[in-house]
């Protein structure tokens, strides 16, 4: 009982640290960043806020802008090899 955590343990902790950094992440993108999430009080009070173009921005972030100009294949190379004729 020298040892608090076994050397078994160490693969289960890689994709549970993974996971929980990507949960961390998408909490704090959506505090901090969402312009439906109202945690200043004034805010709160506004029934409706005025905020399109705050909208248009978190939608339209930069990782979509960038896989928009990209085709949608999963594996470019391997389709382009059995794609084409020789």
């Amino acid at each position: 009982m020298g040892r608090w955590m076994k050397p078994e343990i160490y693969p289960l902790l890689v994709p549970m640290v993974f996971v929980t950094s990507l949960c961390t992440f998408q909490l704090a993108r959506n505090i901090l960043g969402n312009p439906d999430v109202r945690v200043n009080k004034s805010h709160r009070l506004k029934g409706v806020l005025d905020n399109e173009e705050e909208g248009e921005k978190y939608a339209e972030h930069g990782f979509r802008r960038f896989l928009r100009t990209r085709r949608p294949e999963v594996m470019p190379a391997i389709n382009r090899f059995f794609s084409e004729d020789k």
